[in-house]
C-alpha cells in the first residue's frame, strides 16, 4: 500500500471539521499501525510518480518517491489497483481545496499552493489548516462579515449549513446555475432543503452563474460589497472581511499515469483513467469505440474517483451510441464496491494466467471476469444540515430527480453519524465496523441499479 500522506480521513465528513476542529480526530489516524500491525500489510508513505507496465509478460514497475528519502524508489509488482481518488477544486490548477489535502509533489511545489507554509502529507499538517481556517470562520463570525458559497450541491448545502449553525454571526449567502439545490437528486429533497436554509436565514440564488471576474454577477445577487476586485480593494480598506468558497466540481489528479490511458475530456478537464467493463486500465478509446484497448497485459485495475466514472458515451439523437455503463457519482460507496469488483477480477485474472483455464471452468469458478455494474449503494446521498438535520436520499440514478428521500430530520442527522462513526471503526481494522460494512458490499440481492439481481452470479439468467 503507497499513499502520499501518512493518515486516513474520512472525506465525507471533513467539513464539520473545519467548524468543529475536536472532530478531526473522529474522522482521521495514521495508517502505519493499521496496515502493518493488524493487517499485516507493507506501507510505504510516498508518492507514486510513475507507473510503467510492459507489454506481454513485461515488467511491471511503479517509481517511489518516500516521504523521507532524497532519492526514488523503483517497486516492482505483479498487479496493481489504483484507489486515488480526485481533488475538488475544478478552477485551480493542481484541484486545491479545503475538501482534500494538498499532497502531491507538483501542488506543493506549486506557486499557486495557497498553504505553501503548511505540509499536509502529515496528521499534524492536515490539523494545523483546519484549525487555521476556523479561525478565518471565527474572525469572520466576530465581524458580522458575508460568506458566498458557490454550488448548492450537497457539499455546498453542508458546508453553508455547518457555518450557519456554528458561526450565527455570519451572513451567508449561497448560488447555483441550477433552478433548485441539491442538482439531479428528487424535488422532495431539494425542497426539504431548500425550506431549512430559508428559515436559516441564508440567502438562495438559482439560476445564477458564478462570475468572479463581473461585477454585474455580484450586483444580481446583492453581494457587490465582496466580489469584484476593485470592490474587494475597497473593503478591506474598511476592514471588513469577506470569503467566498468553491464547493462544486471535481479534478483528477492521476500524474503518475501515461498521457495514452487518461480521458481528454470529463469533469475539470479530464485527466481521468480510462478503464473497461471488467476495470481494467486501458488506452483511449478509438473514434466510435466504447472501450479501449487494455493498458499492458491488464494487470493494473483503476476504482473509485480515479477512473472516468463511465464506459462509453451519451446516446446520440439517432440513438446510437449509448452508455456500456451510465457515469457514476464520485462518492465513497462506489469507489468500495469496484474495489470488490477489482479484488474479484484480479484473482479469476491471475488464476487463468496461471491455472489451466480448462481445469478452472470445469471444476473451480468462472472462466472469464465478471464486468462490473452501476452500483445501488451510487444512489444514496446523505445531505447534512448542520449537526441536528439532514436528508438521504435513496436509489437515485444519472437521470435527472430519480430517487427518493426516504428519512429526514433527526433520524437522518443520527443516521449518517452512525455511518460515520461505523465506517471510520472498518477503516481502523476494527471488529464491529468490519461486521457492518461487510454485508453492505455482500448483499444476497441487488434491489436497484444495474447489477444482477444475484451479485454472486450463480443465477443462470445472470
Amino acid at each position: 500500500m503507497v499513499d502520499a500522506k501518512e493518515y486516513f480521513e474520512y472525506t465525507p465528513g471533513v467539513l464539520r471539521a473545519y467548524v468543529k476542529p475536536a472532530h478531526f480526530d473522529a474522522l482521521s489516524f495514521t495508517l502505519q499501525p493499521v496496515f502493518e500491525r493488524k493487517m499485516g500489510v507493507k506501507f510505504i508513505w510516498g508518492e507514486v510518480l510513475e507507473l510503467t507496465v510492459g507489454d506481454g509478460d513485461g515488467e511491471k514497475q511503479a517509481k517511489i518517491k518516500p516521504i523521507f528519502s532524497p532519492t526514488i524508489d523503483t517497486v516492482s509488482f505483479d498487479y496493481a489497483v489504483i484507489c486515488a481518488g480526485c481533488n475538488f477544486g475544478p478552477f485551480h490548477d493542481f484541484g486545491e481545496s479545503l475538501w482534500f489535502p494538498t499532497i502531491h509533489a507538483k501542488a506543493i511545489a506549486s506557486e499557486k499552493n495557497s498553504w505553501r507554509h503548511i505540509d499536509e502529507r502529515f496528521i499534524e499538517g492536515r490539523r494545523r489548516h483546519i484549525l487555521e481556517e476556523y479561525d478565518v470562520l471565527k474572525q469572520l463570525n466576530d465581524n458580522k462579515a458575508k460568506i458566498l458559497v458557490v454550488g448548492a450541491g450537497f457539499i455546498g448545502v453542508e458546508w453553508a449549513t455547518e457555518i450557519e449553525h456554528y458561526f450565527p454571526e455570519i451572513e451567508l449567502s449561497i448560488v447555483d446555475g441550477l433552478p433548485r439545490p441539491l442538482g439531479p437528486l428528487p424535488e422532495a429533497a431539494a425542497e426539504y432543503c431548500d425550506e431549512y436554509m430559508a428559515a436559516a436565514g441564508i440567502h438562495q440564488h438559482y439560476s445564477t452563474f458564478f462570475e468572479p471576474k463581473k461585477q454585474e454577477f455580484w450586483d444580481k445577487i446583492k453581494l457587490s460589497d465582496i466580489g469584484a476586485d476593485d470592490v474587494k480593494k475597497a473593503e478591506l480598506a474598511k476592514n471588513k472581511l469577506w470569503k467566498q468558497y468553491v464547493c462544486i466540481g471535481v479534478k483528477a489528479s492521476n500524474y503518475f499515469m501515461p498521457k495514452e490511458t487518461l480521458s481528454e475530456k470529463g469533469p475539470g478537464g479530464g485527466g481521468w483513467i480510462h478503464m473497461n467493463r471488467y476495470l481494467q486500465v486501458t488506452n483511449k478509446p478509438d473514434p466510435g469505440e466504447k472501450e479501449g484497448k487494455v493498458w499492458g497485459d491488464g494487470s493494473v485495475f483503476a476504482v473509485g474517483d480515479c477512473n472516468y466514472g463511465c464506459i462509453g458515451n451519451p446516446p446520440n439523437a439517432n440513438g446510437t451510441g449509448g452508455w456500456l455503463l451510465p457515469p457514476i457519482p464520485k462518492i465513497s460507496y462506489p469507489g468500495e464496491e469496484q474495489a470488490l469488483h477489482a479484488c474479484v477480477n484480479l484473482k479469476i485474472f491471475d488464476s487463468l494466467k496461471y491455472r489451466d483455464s480448462a481445469w478452472c471452468q470445469s471444476c473451480c469458478g468462472p472462466s472469464t471476469m465478471k464486468p462490473t455494474w452501476w452500483p445501488w449503494g451510487a444512489g444514496m446521498f446523505a445531505t447534512s444540515l448542520g449537526p441536528h438535520d439532514a436528508c438521504f436520499v435513496l436509489a437515485a440514478n444519472e437521470n435527472k430527480t430519480s430517487g427518493f428521500m426516504v428519512n429526514w430530520w433527526l433520524p437522518a442527522a443520527i443516521q449518517k453519524e452512525i455511518i460515520e462513526t461505523t465506517k471510520v471503526d472498518e477503516m481502523k481494522d476494527n471488529c464491529i465496523g468490519i461486521l457492518i460494512w461487510h454485508f453492505v458490499h455482500h448483499t444476497p440481492c441487488n434491489c436497484w441499479g444495474r447489477g444482477p439481481c444475484c451479485p454472486c452470479q450463480c443465477c443462470p439468467c445472470c
